[in-house]
């Protein structure tokens, strides 16, 4: 879980709380100056300040904060979509996570869905936890969200990491059919069937949620 900018100043050192604030305030500055996602112009192939600190968040706050201080880097920044497939294409698998974990407090609209697709087509867990968040939930189209929750469940991830699952998967007739046809592969081969498939499968077999029924008339109506 992400940490506000208050949880990591009462969990962090002085000399890793005065990086954090240097590196926001650095942050804060591009985005004040509409500099954010472009290189300086003294040299043109450089990132900008906050780009390197992002890089080297874990090493600066540890790696249990990197995650919070990362996002909070992004946020800060408003970083744009020149930034966020930057510092994703060219990151550590730790670097990418953040981004993905971020992208649903940026003004990206749906202009970074590459950047979960390219995570939900690796099988490195920690991406594609992070891929399936409240973005995926908000952006992806109903064939690319259905494809999100098998890879789940084929890559064992647990579909408590799908954010919307429940509104989303409540009464998808084609996403019961996906999953019946993926429990009969894996029953067929002798495979265990993932629990969570069972989650899935019954928020998918309820009924479709409806126009709300008007109300019942009062004496007074």
């Amino acid at each position: 879980m992400l940490k506000s900018r208050e949880e990591l100043e009462g969990e962090l050192g002085g000399a890793a709380r005065a990086w954090l604030h240097e590196a926001l305030a650095e942050a804060a500055h591009d985005a004040a100056t509409g500099l954010t996602g472009r290189a300086p112009e003294s040299s043109p192939y450089a990132a900008p300040p906050w780009e390197l600190r992002y890089a080297a968040a874990g090493r600066h706050c540890g790696l249990e904060h990197a995650d919070s201080v990362r996002s909070l880097l992004l946020t800060e920044a408003r970083a744009g979509l020149p930034s966020v497939t930057r510092l994703y294409e060219q990151g550590t698998a730790a670097e990418r996570r953040a981004v993905l974990l971020t992208l649903h407090r940026l003004a990206l609209g749906a202009l970074a869905l590459p950047l979960v697709e390219d995570a939900l087509r690796t099988n490195d867990t920690r991406l594609v936890a992070a891929a399936v968040g409240p973005y995926a939930a908000e952006h992806l189209d109903p064939h690319g969200w259905r494809h999100a929750v098998l890879k789940c469940l084929f890559t064992e991830v647990p579909v408590e990491a799908v954010a919307g699952l429940g509104r989303r998967a409540r009464g998808d007739a084609e996403l019961a059919r996906m999953l019946g046809d993926f429990a009969a592969e894996r029953t067929a081969a002798g495979r265990p069937v993932p629990a969570g498939l069972r989650t899935v499968l019954a928020l998918a077999q309820a009924p479709a949620p409806g126009p709300c029924a008007p109300a019942a008339p009062t004496e007074e109506s």
